[in-house]
């Protein structure tokens, strides 16, 4: 068996708190439906805003899940819980 080598948290906080914009920078946008570039509700792109994925990414997850009944019923409900954005 390889020994492994455990790094102390007291070396690794000062880089997470150097560098906290990369690792929860996308904690810090809200989720909301935008009002330009959305095809039907805006859900699909205010999720991909908020998480930092590329819209059609999105999209194709909800095609493939709706395929299945589940995606149709997630797109409404977040289209009725989702807030317009500014």
């Amino acid at each position: 068996m390889a020994a492994t080598a455990s790094v102390p948290v007291s070396t690794c906080l000062p880089v997470l708190l150097a560098h906290s914009h990369c690792y929860l920078g996308w904690m810090e946008r809200s989720l909301a439906r935008p009002r330009n570039g959305k095809i039907i509700a805006g859900v699909c792109a205010g999720l991909a805003d908020r998480f930092g994925i590329p819209r059609t990414l999105v999209r194709i997850g909800f095609v493939f899940f709706g395929l299945f009944g589940v995606g149709e019923l997630v797109y409404i409900v977040l289209w009725i819980i989702m807030p317009k954005g500014p």
